[in-house]
Order: structure tokens, then sequence, then C-alpha cells
């Protein structure tokens, strides 16, 4: 186990929060704001070979997972390998869905680009935590 800083404790915590909030709430269709955007995101990766609903509920179980082992520190540098990839691939429908992501493209967003524009903010604090000196508890 990795003992991080109270600040980078406090922070990990609080992304771990933002992602088992969000990811929990894929479990049950339509209640998550970000349904529609990851399941057209999910078929656009996946080629349209993964059923939306086997789609919508791994990255469910990879969000909550994430949040999880934030909150309780668990295999925290590769589990910010992850949520780093994770939050690179929410970048994804700005470029592909420039329609539901811009007002007036480069500059307005709408709501949900909004939503995905916030993820630099999440990278930045992840990427803060995973470069702390840290000390090895045995």
């Amino acid at each position: 186990m990795i003992r991080l800083t109270k600040n980078g404790r406090m922070l990990s915590i609080s992304i771990g929060i933002v992602y088992l909030w969000f990811g929990f709430l894929k479990f049950f269709p339509g209640l998550s704001p970000a349904d529609l955007l990851a399941k057209q995101t999910i078929s656009l990766l996946t080629f349209d070979l993964l059923p939306e609903n086997i789609g919508i509920l791994l990255l469910a179980i990879f969000e909550v997972v994430i949040g999880l082992c934030l909150i309780f520190n668990l295999q925290l540098k590769r589990i910010i390998i992850a949520a780093i990839i994770h939050l690179v691939l929410t970048f994804i429908p700005v470029v592909f869905f420039p329609e539901i992501s811009f007002s007036k493209a480069p500059f307005s967003l709408t709501l949900v680009g909004q939503y995905i524009i916030k993820n630099i903010v999440i990278i930045s604090a992840l990427l803060l935590i995973y470069q702390r000196p840290y000390n090895k508890v045995s």
C-alpha cells in the first residue's frame, strides 16, 4: 500500500467519489446524464461490435472499481493510469461528435462539452497524485 500525504489522500478520495457516483448511475438505464453520450462513444470505439447494454455495464463496473480503489488507496499507481486513459477517451466526442459538444465550434461549449472539458482538471489532479513522493507501507 502507498501512503499519500493528507492533501493527496483528500484529492484521491474526492476523485474516487466522483468516479463512484458517475459509475453507479450507469447501472440504471437512463439515470446518468452521460448515458447516451457514453453509449455513442462506446459504439464508435468498438465499431458497434459490443452491444450498448454490455458496453455501458462494463463502463459502470470500470468506473466504480476506479472510484473504490482511489477511495481506499488500492493499487493507486495502476488505477491512476487506468483513470487517465479512461479520461483521455472521454474527449473522443469533442472530435467525433462536435455537434453535441459545441454550440458554435470551437469555443462555445454545450453542457455536454463542458462535462467533457472538466476532465482536464481531473487528469491534472491524478497526475499530481501520481508524481507525489510516497512512503511504502508494508
